[in-house]
């Protein structure tokens, strides 16, 4: 979650459209329960053509909050990457009627649906997140998700890791400067080793006597271990119509597999 957030932020950010958009009209926990909602139907749905007509959907959806179509495909290709080796291993380990033979592995035709249907799956999925809720700001959702009654718990470790993810990366690059400053160069050996090593226990240190400054601020700013809620949060019409038709669309979805 918190990397689609950054994502989608970082796509705004590039482009400086973050207002003004129909999704922007939406209140945040609608797009919150949408998202689920998408998500849910689309792991669901196994008709190769109902799974491209929900990423066409996910690429509207994109559309209308405004993301830069080539800088947001280029993020969701990067996602992907963690994906791809089980994708490229599927016709190989699943069985069925073999395609072709690598080193005397039958690719199955079966194994090839199956990769597809994850693909397109999780591409319509990444989509739909990064548009209905990765061009929110991280306290407006964290706020959404606390009136929608998640635990506050959950909210604040997603906020602060959404906050200071960034600032643990420049902590890292400061360290790996100071490194490269001392001759250090990585290499296959036992130094090289250590020296990460040492890397991340830095990293680890830091990581707490920030945390520890963090929570002593807080305190000085009268925080009790509570978060105020904000009062702008309100349902409109726009809310009702945005609902009724990805329910409807979604209804659509269901109906056309079942009929496959």
């Amino acid at each position: 979650m918190s990397h689609v957030l950054s994502a989608g932020r970082r796509a705004l950010t590039d482009t400086g459209e973050a207002r003004g958009t129909l999704i922007d009209g939406i209140d945040v926990r609608t797009r919150i329960v949408v998202a689920v909602a998408f998500a849910i139907v689309m792991v669901s749905l196994q008709d190769l053509a109902v799974l491209t007509t929900g990423l066409l959907a996910a690429f509207f959806l994109m559309l209308s909050a405004r993301l830069p179509v080539a800088r947001t495909l280029k993020r969701m290709a990067m996602m992907d990457s963690f994906i791809i080796f089980l994708i490229a291993m599927l016709p190989f380990t699943v069985p069925g009627d073999a395609m072709f033979t690598v080193f005397g592995f039958a690719a199955s035709w079966q194994g090839l649906r199956q990769a597809a249907e994850i693909a397109l799956t999780a591409n319509a999925v990444i989509l739909a997140l990064m548009a209905l809720v990765g061009s929110t700001e991280p306290v407006t959702l964290g706020h959404a998700l606390r009136r929608l009654m998640v635990p506050e718990k959950l909210i604040y470790l997603l906020m602060f890791t959404v906050r200071y993810v960034d600032v643990l990366q420049q902590e890292y690059q400061r360290l790996r400067m100071a490194m490269k400053a001392r001759g250090f160069r990585p290499s296959n050996n036992r130094h090289t080793y250590r020296s990460v090593g040492y890397l991340v226990g830095m990293m680890l240190v830091r990581a707490i006597e920030r945390s520890e400054r963090i929570l002593g601020a807080m305190k000085c700013r009268g925080f009790t271990g509570r978060m105020p809620l904000f009062d702008t949060l309100a349902f409109t019409y726009r809310d009702v119509v945005f609902a009724t038709g990805v329910t409807v669309f979604l209804a659509c979805l269901i109906g056309a597999q079942a009929m496959r």
